[in-house]
C-alpha cells in the first residue's frame, strides 16, 4: 500500500519516479555478416540516464529537438519499451520488476497513453462506444454491457462530443474530435498517471487550443497528472508547471516552467526559446546557433551539445559535464562550474 500523507490522505511524494533511465539499441549486422566484413557491432543510445519526477496533479513537460528521445522516455515510462538500465516507479510500484500479476493490472490501470496521430491511434472497424468500452471492459470496471455503455455516455460528454456518436465509426470524424475519443479512451480505465506524446501536434492550428484546454481542464477536474511530450515550446508554456530539456539522449536542464521560460540556464534551451516566434521581440538581436543534432550512434565527445555552442571551453570538447543545482534548476553544462562563466553571457567576439 501506498504511504498515505497525515494532511491530505493522499500518497505523498511526487506520483512518477524515473531514475538513470536508459535505453540502447543494437543496429549491428548479423554476427555472420560481421564476421565476413569485419565490423563492429552499432550500438545507439537513445536514452543516456535520465532522472525526474513527476508530482501528483502536475504537467511535467519533455521538450527537445526529434530524435532527443522524448517518446522512447514516453514508452518505457507507461510500460510498452522496457529500458536497458534505471527504473520506473508509479505512486512506489516498479513498472519493470513488479511480479504480482494482481498488482501488475492495477498499475497498467492506472497509466494510460495519448498518441500523436488520432488517424493511427483509432481502429477504423470498430465503432466508437467499442473503442472507449474495451478499457471499461479488460479491467473489469463495469458489471454488464449497460453500464458500460452509459459510461461511455458520459465519457463522450466528459470531452465535448455526443453520446449519439458513439454508434459511429472513427473516420466520421474530424482530427480534433478523434483526438478527443483517444481522450476518452485513456480516461475510461480511471487512470491517475496520462502520458500525452505530441497530442496536438497532427492538428489545424485552430484545434489545438481547444484540445489543450480540454487537457487543462479534465486534469483540474480529475486530479490527473501528465507528462507532456513536445517539441512546441509554445505549447508547453501553457501546459506545464516544470520542464526537462533533452539532448541527444541526455537532460541539459530541469526547472519549474516559469523559471525556464523566464531565465533559461544551457545554451540549448536558450536556442530553442529563441526559435519560438514573439513579436514582443522584434527588433531585438537573437543568438542564432547552426547546424543540426548530430548522428546519436557516433555522438560528439564531452559535451554532446559543443559543436554547436557559442559558449563553448576547452573542457567541452572533452569532459562531460555534471548536473549542477542552480537555484530551483539543473543544468548539464559547464558554463556553471568552476572555470565556467557562471551563466549564460554574450560569448566572446
Amino acid at each position: 500500500m501506498d504511504q498515505l500523507s497525515s494532511q491530505s490522505g493522499q500518497p505523498a511524494g511526487p506520483l512518477v519516479e524515473v531514475e538513470g533511465l536508459g535505453r540502447v539499441f543494437d543496429l549491428s549486422k548479423r554476427w555472420l555478416n560481421r564476421v565476413l566484413d569485419g565490423s563492429g557491432k552499432v550500438m545507439l543510445v537513445a536514452v543516456d540516464g535520465v532522472s525526474l519526477s513527476v508530482e501528483r496533479g502536475g504537467t511535467y513537460a519533455l521538450v527537445g529537438e526529434s530524435g532527443s528521445g522524448k517518446s522512447t522516455i514516453a514508452k518505457m515510462v507507461v510500460g510498452l519499451l522496457p529500458p536497458t538500465s534505471g527504473r520506473v516507479r508509479i505512486a512506489g510500484a516498479d513498472v519493470w520488476a513488479e511480479r504480482s500479476v494482481a498488482r501488475q493490472r492495477e498499475l497498467r490501470r492506472r497509466i494510460q497513453m495519448i498518441f500523436q496521430d488520432p488517424y493511427a491511434s483509432l481502429n477504423p472497424r470498430w465503432r466508437v462506444g467499442s473503442i472507449i468500452a474495451e478499457p471499461i471492459k479488460a479491467f473489469g470496471l463495469a458489471s454488464d454491457a449497460a453500464a458500460r455503455e452509459a459510461r461511455v455516455g458520459e465519457l463522450l460528454s466528459l470531452v465535448g462530443l455526443d453520446p449519439r456518436d458513439a454508434v459511429k465509426f472513427p473516420h466520421e470524424f474530424s482530427g480534433g474530435q478523434r483526438q478527443r475519443i483517444a481522450i476518452a479512451r485513456a480516461l475510461a480505465s480511471e487512470p491517475e498517471f496520462i502520458v500525452c506524446d505530441e497530442p496536438t501536434s497532427a492538428l489545424d492550428v485552430s484545434v489545438q487550443a481547444q484540445v489543450l484546454n480540454l487537457l487543462r481542464d479534465l486534469q483540474q477536474r480529475l486530479g490527473l497528472t501528465y507528462l507532456f511530450i513536445s517539441h512546441n515550446l509554445a505549447v508547453v508554456r501553457h501546459m506545464a508547471t516544470r520542464v526537462g530539456v533533452l539532448y541527444l539522449g541526455c537532460l541539459v536542464e530541469e526547472a519549474p516552467a516559469r523559471e525556464l521560460f523566464a531565465d533559461p540556464k544551457h545554451p540549448y534551451t536558450k536556442m530553442l526559446l529563441d526559435a519560438v516566434p514573439d513579436i514582443g521581440m522584434e527588433g531585438i538581436e537573437r543568438q542564432s546557433i547552426a547546424g543540426e543534432i548530430p548522428n546519436p550512434i557516433n555522438p560528439p565527445p564531452g559535451c554532446h551539445f559543443h559543436p554547436r555552442c557559442p559558449y563553448v571551453m576547452p573542457q567541452c570538447r572533452s569532459v562531460v559535464p555534471p548536473l549542477y543545482t542552480v537555484g530551483n534548476a539543473k543544468v548539464l553544462c559547464h558554463l556553471y562550474g568552476a572555470g565556467g562563466a557562471g551563466g549564460i553571457k554574450p560569448p566572446a567576439s
